[in-house]
C-alpha cells in the first residue's frame, strides 16, 4: 500500500483549495454539523420542558428558572454498544449531574468513548472505492487488501431528559439530547489515504435515552442507562451502569423518597 498512499499524497495536493486546505472546505463542514447540534439541542431542550409532567396546579413561566441549576455529582460508567458499522465492544465514560432547570426537567452533560474494528462488509466496502478510484486514475486494475481497520469514538453530549419516581424508592428517566463524535480511523494500510480522511471526522449527532437510579442514601446513586445514538453514517445502541456520587440533597425535581 505504500505506492498507494504516495499516490493519494499526491492527489491530495492537487485537490487542495486555495487556502492550502486538503478536500476543500471540511472545517466549513465541521463547524456547520457542530453549529447544527447545538440549535437541534437547543429545540429538543425546549420541547422536554413544554412536555414535562405538571402538578395540577397551573405553573407559571417562572417555575423554570436556574434555582436549582448547580454541579450535583459526578458519575462513571461502563457499557456495551451495538454498532451499525462496526464490531460490538465495550465503552467507558462519565457524566455531571446540572440539576433541575424546571420542574421534573434535569440537564446533564458527559463523554463517553469506545473503539473497535471495522465489520468486515465495510472494509470490503472500502477496497472496492479505493480500485475503483485507482483504475480510474491510472487505468490499472488492483486488487486492494486493506487489512484490519480500527474506528474510535470520543462522544460528548449534552442531554436533558424527564425524571420521575416510581415504586421501589427508584427514579426513572427519558429524554433527548445532542452529540458531538470525534471519529478517528486507523489502520497499516491506510495510513496517508482517502480511507484515513474518510474515517477521521467530527460529526453532530442525536440522541434518545432513558434510564433508572437507586439513591443509596444521600451521597451515591447506582444508575443504568439505554442510549440510541444516531450521525451521519453511525448509529449505535449502547447499554451502560455506573455509580454517581451527590454533592448536595435531593431537590424538589426528584420528590421524596
Amino acid at each position: 500500500m505504500a505506492g498507494i498512499s504516495d499516490w493519494w499524497r499526491r492527489r491530495r495536493e492537487e485537490l487542495a483549495d486555495s487556502d492550502g486546505s486538503p478536500l476543500g472546505g471540511w472545517g466549513m463542514g465541521i463547524a456547520a454539523l457542530v453549529g447544527g447540534a447545538v440549535i437541534l439541542l437547543g429545540v429538543l431542550f425546549a420541547l422536554l420542558i413544554m412536555l414535562a409532567p405538571r402538578p395540577a396546579a397551573a405553573q407559571e413561566l417562572a417555575d423554570f428558572d436556574y434555582e436549582h441549576l448547580s454541579l450535583r455529582g459526578v458519575a462513571a460508567h461502563v457499557g456495551y454498544i451495538v454498532p451499525s458499522r462496526v464490531e460490538p465492544t465495550g465503552s467507558f465514560g462519565a457524566r455531571v449531574d446540572l440539576g433541575f432547570l424546571g420542574p421534573g426537567v434535569r440537564v446533564t452533560a458527559g463523554v463517553n468513548r469506545w473503539s473497535s474494528r471495522l465489520k468486515a462488509r465495510e472494509v470490503r466496502g472500502l477496497e472496492r472505492q479505493v480500485e475503483e478510484l485507482i483504475l480510474e486514475q491510472t487505468g490499472d486494475s488492483v486488487s486492494v487488501d486493506l487489512d484490519e481497520i480500527t474506528w474510535s469514538d470520543v462522544a460528548l453530549n449534552a442531554d436533558a431528559h424527564v425524571v420521575w419516581s416510581i415504586p421501589l424508592g427508584l427514579l426513572t428517566y427519558a429524554g433527548a439530547g445532542g452529540t458531538a463524535h470525534v471519529l478517528r480511523g486507523g489502520g497499516r494500510a491506510i495510513e496517508g489515504t482517502f480511507v484515513e480522511d474518510l474515517l477521521d471526522s467530527v460529526r453532530a449527532g442525536v440522541n434518545l435515552h432513558g434510564g433508572l437510579e437507586l439513591p443509596m442514601g444521600e451521597r451515591a446513586r447506582l444508575l443504568s442507562e439505554v442510549r440510541y445514538e444516531l450521525t451521519e453514517n453511525l448509529a449505535y445502541f449502547q447499554f451502560m451502569v455506573g455509580g454517581q456520587y451527590m454533592f448536595g440533597g435531593t431537590p424538589p425535581g426528584e420528590g421524596a423518597r
